[in-house]
């Protein structure tokens, strides 16, 4: 019996000005987050996007992109053992897209989770069983543009969260550690929404030991809920998008310390995301990212405060911002029909999307849409308005 050292990185995806590099020089991209990678026994990432376009890309109400099977090799340079693929991004080129992708991870020795060709598939948590330590991961996704797995239909783990919360109970006795990686929340938003505090509360209190969220593309705070620390949001890790945004432009990976009795320690290792790939935050850099990250972390100590950073969010987006949306899809309807009907397809079922507009229409109408704490207003200010120094 022994410790294991293990890293969570979020989203991973070989597009944009990453794509030539990852497939060219597949180690480059790491930077000098090459060596903490490879100090650890195992390496978990949430791979956000396919390595096969297949027969290209499905209609769907965000982006889609691939990668190529030519990438799979950052993958391997970074040392990755695991990838989660509950996204919203899995089934960008549809199911055949999916299957390719996981055979060539899984050829390659890369463990998978969190989808399937089954509902019963995509639930299955992975096993590892490393320096005699019994390791369950449990991936779950809001099943964005409805790619959900059914019974008998190829998919993403859904949003079942009840039904997570029996499976780690249950899991209890299995496991000496259990992980949760949800792919959830809304984008670049400093606060995590009040259905997704909501879950990571009961998946602690039903025995998880760490959850570890992604989907936002910004980072967000983290807690302790009862025993179980929860990070909200790792943020971007190899995901490049083209904005001067700061806080799209950092993040961090999770490194945790694990044994026979459960979770020993954890820590953040946060990066900045440059041109040409990541870097570690140092020096001044790092002290300025870890005081926000205090700050971020505040209100997320108690479902209370939460929900009041949650409200800040939507305090942000006022009125005219609802009003801008909905005048945004109904424009893309008459030019596209099909990306407009996915638009607002998603608006309804998602949850993401579904809580954001039902909570803001519930204030609207109350008239307590802009009665939240000026200093969680100022926090979603500046992650929609820092950028990066030049």
């Amino acid at each position: 019996m022994g410790q294991v050292k293990l890293i969570f990185a979020s989203d991973l995806a070989p597009i944009r000005n990453f794509a030539p590099i990852m497939a060219n020089e597949p180690a480059a991209i790491y930077g000098d987050l090459l060596p903490v990678l490879g100090s650890a026994d195992c390496r978990i990432v949430n791979l956000e996007s396919p390595l096969d376009p297949a027969d290209g890309f499905i209609v769907k109400s965000g982006a889609a992109f691939t990668g190529y099977p030519e990438h799979l090799a950052s993958l391997q340079a970074g040392g990755f053992d695991v990838a989660v693929m509950a996204n919203n991004h899995t089934f960008d080129c549809g199911e055949e897209g999916f299957r390719r992708t996981r055979r060539l991870l899984q050829d390659s020795g890369i463990g998978t989770v969190g989808a399937g060709e089954t509902l019963a598939e995509a639930r299955k948590p992975l096993s590892l069983f490393l320096q005699g330590v019994r390791i369950g991961i449990f991936a779950i996704s809001e099943g964005e543009d409805r790619r959900g797995a059914a019974d008998c239909s190829a998919g993403v783990r859904p949003w079942e969260v009840g039904r997570l919360a029996e499976e780690i109970r249950a899991a209890r006795k299995e496991y000496d550690v259990i992980l949760v990686s949800a792919h959830c929340g809304l984008e670049y938003q400093p606060y995590p929404s009040g259905y997704v505090y909501q879950a990571f509360q009961l998946w602690a209190e039903a025995g998880a030991d760490v959850i570890l969220g992604h989907h936002p593309h910004v980072p967000q705070g983290m807690a302790i809920l009862g025993r179980t620390p929860a990070y909200f949001s790792l943020g971007n890790f190899v995901f490049y998008q083209p904005v001067p945004n700061y806080w799209r432009k950092v993040g961090y990976m999770v490194e945790m310390v694990l044994d026979a009795s459960g979770l020993v320690s954890h820590r953040m290792i946060p990066y900045r995301i440059t041109e040409s790939g990541l870097r570690l935050l140092k020096g001044e850099a790092l002290a300025d990212f870890e005081a926000r990250f205090a700050e971020l972390s505040r209100p997320l100590q108690n479902g209370e405060t939460a929900l009041d950073a949650w409200n800040a969010v939507l305090a942000s987006n006022g009125v005219s911002g609802f009003a801008a949306e909905l005048e945004q899809i109904a424009g893309t309807m008459r030019a596209t029909p099909e990306k407009g009907a996915a638009m607002l397809r998603n608006r309804i079922t998602c949850p993401q999307h579904f809580t954001q507009w039902f909570d803001g229409m519930t204030r609207i109408m109350e008239g307590t849409l802009q009665d939240v704490p000026e200093s969680y207003r100022r926090m979603v200010r500046e992650f929609l308005t820092r950028e990066v120094e030049s």
